[in-house]
């Protein structure tokens, strides 16, 4: 019995070891074949309609441009069709030479909202600051100052969230927050006053109110900003993203009455 155990396992072994090579030549296969079918997608046009593709030049050259991109990666995302473009090593080390970051976001610092994701885009694309809230202080107006001076980047959006606990914070007030969270709520607390007759949820009104004071704030503030919005170069919108659904919405508010501007606004999603 023990010598027909002996002569047996072997045949085991050459077994197993046949049965994973033939495994991982098929996997090769198989990923070698969804990789050139990827290929071949991504140079028609087709593909780029279906994914809400915009240039990446074009949206670096044209704030309108650089909206429609954010808004075809946010669609791309909430499908659970995220292509993750530009992660690549190759250009991970081009980028250590430099930087075009398309869009600047002012989000806030919530784990559940990071724009990288949520907009499908890669290294080098997005030009960021974070804070609970998306509270700015100098810190913040000169990272934004430095992304359109010497980075080039002409479109700036604010970005808020639904159920965020800085505005929360804000329309509750408690009397002894701890710490430097007054700072937060002081900046916020005017939104959560003028929400407070409207109809509907009042944290959601609040979030809205909050996004569009800021984008308010950054357009009037002196003498970059408000020089570069009011001639057309620089587009400065804010939006929200729901926690629950992975949608942002850009906020009509804040793409009314816009400035007159030398860059074409025509829809280009899909086509170049």
């Amino acid at each position: 019995m023990t010598k027909n155990i002996k002569v047996f396992v072997p045949y085991c072994l050459f077994f197993l070891l046949s049965f994973s090579q033939a495994s991982a030549q098929r996997r090769g296969a198989t990923r070698t074949k969804a990789t050139n079918t990827t290929n071949v997608k991504i140079d028609s046009a087709k593909w780029r309609v279906e994914n809400y593709i915009v240039n990446r030049d074009s949206a670096f050259a044209n704030p309108y441009y650089a909206l429609q991109k954010l808004v075809g990666g946010n669609k791309r995302f909430q499908q659970s069709r995220s292509i993750y473009p530009r992660q690549d090593p190759a250009l991970i080390e081009r980028l250590s030479k430099g930087q075009s970051p398309f869009a600047t976001i002012i989000g806030c610092s919530d784990s559940r909202v990071s724009s990288e994701i949520l907009f499908d885009q890669g290294f080098g694309d997005l030009f960021i600051a974070r804070t609970a809230g998306q509270v700015m202080a100098e810190a913040t107006y000169a990272t934004i100052e430095y992304a359109y001076l010497e980075l080039g980047t002409k479109l700036v959006v604010v970005l808020g969230h639904s159920s965020c606990g800085a505005v929360s914070a804000a329309i509750k007030r408690p009397e002894n927050p701890p710490g430097h969270i007054v700072t937060l709520i002081n900046a916020i607390k005017p939104a959560a006053l003028e929400i407070k007759n409207m109809p509907g949820d009042s944290l959601d009104n609040a979030v809205r109110r909050n996004v569009i004071n800021q984008v308010k704030l950054l357009r009037g503030l002196e003498s970059v900003l408000s020089r570069a919005y009011s001639n057309g170069d620089l587009l400065i919108v804010g939006a929200v993203y729901n926690l629950s659904s992975g949608k942002m919405e850009v906020l009509k508010e804040t793409l009314e009455d816009l400035p007159k501007t030398r860059y074409n606004t025509a829809d280009i999603t899909g086509k170049y």
